[in-house]
């Protein structure tokens, strides 16, 4: 922070209720690992930026995306292609709005929602945020576990077991600073990407029928349309929300128009470049099980593998039709996805947890009670159901986070697009409009998704007519309450003002040219950087 001269204009945020311990945002640390920005303005200031993004994309290409991804590719070749296209450009516009709103105002979003919301929408929301993150990582446990069994034998239930003690060790790395673990998640991004390039390689699809299915939108054949939902609904996530809101605080930025405004421009293309490579990844998967479920010298087996492709029938697939190697390459990147996804989803709850309840739980803590409320679902289903059982609960877990999305996305839409939170770097009307466009889709989408749902299982379940009823009465029931909350979250007006960490009138601009464009900036947040949250610790005065 600059000197303490009486010149000198403060642009420190008040962050609601400086009591409250997790509105504690800004900490002078001289042993936290800071990660400062220069103040002059330059392209090369990219690299301070880089990381946030990479954490984020791992939701984009975790075991359940990659669930979707192979039975879109068995089933309909490349014509969905266009979906993962679309779907990743919306993706990008959402999560560069995450990250400037953790810029601009120096706090994430779920500690704006404790700000701005009442105590019982606030729980309600925190309750939900937790479901969320439960429901991610319960993919990432079964695709973790069919990892090792693809890899090393090891029984899938032994492998769900497994999961929680690797991923602590892995957490164990949280005490070399967030710096470290954007290095490991970014390598185990790359590894992904490099075992499904070489898949392409083994599968060699047709060059020019892939970018057909990329640019030219098509919905052919039966289901289409339901599995073009199911790409959709799986790419943005609800935890991905909070999460990329809040390790944006982990940098030391400038605080001036032009430094919040770089800060914004510079992670949007950082995000944008982590997102390419998960696109690329996603569009690999889709590739490469399209070419081989199409195959013309497919066997009867391999034939209903593709049927009803799992991540587990996929190795069993691969190995068939391309050799061992390619399983092997699966396996591999199967297990980089369920590991980074873990460390991430871990990440996300804890700042969930701070951000709405001001609870703050040691990692090792949070991370057992996470994979706890994953693992035992997971190791039941997989005792009980086995590999079948543990692919059905993924599908199960995906229709739970299309029904979470609105109440993470909803507040983020609302909170970017206020002038009252985030003053002159609110969205402007096109963006508003666009932003407001994509979310309604994925909402509408989600929705249709959840209801066409409740309407199979009705129909199809061999209940007695009167037990149908009661039970798509008590379904719909829920539904109509599910759209109330959604009504209540677009209607109501933001109430509570942003204290914003930047300069967003033109008497404060006034007061900067005055005082000789001083360096202004924001001391990271310790509990962000650290990654370690911290309880309360002593917060060194600013004159």
């Amino acid at each position: 922070m600059a000197g303490s001269g009486s010149s000198q204009p403060q642009f420190m945020s008040s962050m609601g209720n400086m009591n409250s311990s997790s509105n504690e945002p800004l900490m002078d640390n001289s042993d936290v690992d800071k990660i400062v920005v220069p103040e002059n303005t330059s392209w090369k200031n990219i690299f301070s930026y880089m990381g946030p993004g990479f954490l984020v994309s791992i939701a984009y290409i975790d075991p359940g995306n990659f669930q979707t991804d192979l039975q879109a590719g068995a089933d309909h070749k490349y014509e969905l292609l266009w979906i993962i296209l679309v779907a990743s450009i919306a993706a990008l516009i959402i999560q560069s709005l995450a990250a400037n709103l953790g810029v601009v105002t120096g706090k994430h979003l779920a500690e704006h929602c404790r700000t701005e919301y009442e105590k019982v929408p606030n729980f309600i929301l925190w309750i939900l945020a937790e479901i969320s993150i439960a429901a991610c990582d319960i993919p990432e446990v079964i695709g973790t576990a069919f990892a090792l069994n693809m890899l090393f034998h090891i029984p899938v239930w032994i492998g769900v077991l497994l999961t929680g003690l690797s991923t602590l060790i892995l957490l164990a790395l949280q005490q070399y600073g967030v710096r470290k673990l954007e290095f490991l998640i970014s390598f185990l991004v790359f590894t992904i990407a490099a075992c499904f390039l070489a898949e392409l390689g083994y599968a060699k699809p047709v060059a020019s029928e892939v970018l057909y299915g990329l640019f030219v939108p098509q919905l052919k054949g039966s289901g289409s349309v339901l599995v073009a939902i199911s790409l959709l609904g799986a790419m943005v996530m609800p935890h991905n929300l909070f999460l990329h809101s809040a390790l944006v605080l982990s940098r030391k930025v400038p605080r001036s128009v032009k430094g919040i405004k770089e800060a914004c421009k510079f992670y949007m293309i950082e995000s944008g470049f982590a997102l390419v490579v998960a696109f690329l990844i996603n569009v690999s998967v889709i590739a490469v099980s399209g070419t081989v479920c199409n195959s013309s010298n497919l066997s009867t087996d391999n034939v209903k593998s593709c049927q009803d492709l799992s991540l587990n029938r996929a190795a069993f697939l691969l190995r068939n039709v391309l050799g061992n190697w390619s399983s092997k390459l699966f396996a591999i990147a199967l297990l980089a996805s369920g590991q980074s996804s873990t460390i991430t989803g871990t990440y996300a709850g804890q700042y969930v947890m701070q951000g709405f309840l001001d609870l703050r739980l040691k990692p090792w803590l949070r991370n057992l009670l996470t994979r706890s409320l994953a693992i035992v679902p997971s190791l039941i289903v997989a005792l009980i159901g086995g590999s079948s059982g543990a692919g059905e609960l993924i599908i199960i877990t995906s229709m739970i986070l299309s029904f979470e999305l609105p109440f993470a996305l909803i507040p983020l839409l609302k909170f970017t697009s206020s002038k009252t939170k985030m003053g002159l770097y609110a969205n402007s009307i096109a963006l508003s409009a666009t932003t407001w466009i994509i979310g309604f889709l994925i909402m509408g989408i989600n929705i249709y998704f959840l209801v066409d749902k409740l309407i199979s299982v009705l129909v199809h379940s061999p209940l007695k007519l009167v037990s149908k009823v009661f039970f798509g009465i008590l379904g719909f029931s829920g539904m109509l309450l599910y759209l109330a909350g959604i009504a209540y979250l677009i209607l109501r007006k933001n109430k509570e003002a942003s204290h914003l960490l930047a300069l967003t009138t033109s008497e404060s601009r006034q007061m900067t040219n005055e005082a000789g464009h001083a360096s202004v900036y924001s001391l990271p947040r310790e509990d962000i950087v650290s990654m370690q949250l911290p309880q309360r610790t002593t917060m060194t005065d600013v004159d």
